[in-house]
């Protein structure tokens, strides 16, 4: 029997790992730049927002950034070919 625990997606504060931290990282770093208190309360209102944001997207689906990534990656046609060194017709721009 496999254990629960490493089918579970890597998740921090209830969002996608990677994205909480790459906000996290950009509200410190937007926090420090503006060097003033109302930079630094921008940046908290950033970071609140964001990983709340993020939340619902874990809770939605939380795979989604992967799932994303890989429908971007996808070509929008693939022209049929019977082999690996056939010709193929050119294809119209317009094809639809």
């Amino acid at each position: 029997m496999i254990h629960p625990s490493i089918n579970r997606p890597n998740q921090l504060l209830g969002g996608d790992r990677e994205l909480v931290l790459i906000t996290a990282l950009t509200a410190t770093t937007l926090g420090l730049s503006l060097g003033s208190w109302w930079g630094v309360c921008l940046a908290v209102i950033f970071w609140i927002a964001a990983v709340g944001v993020l939340q619902r997207m874990g809770k939605a689906d939380p795979l989604l950034r992967q799932v994303y990534l890989r429908h971007i990656r996808y070509r929008q046609f693939y022209p049929a070919k019977s082999g690996l060194h056939s010709t193929c017709l050119p294809v119209k721009r317009n094809w639809r």
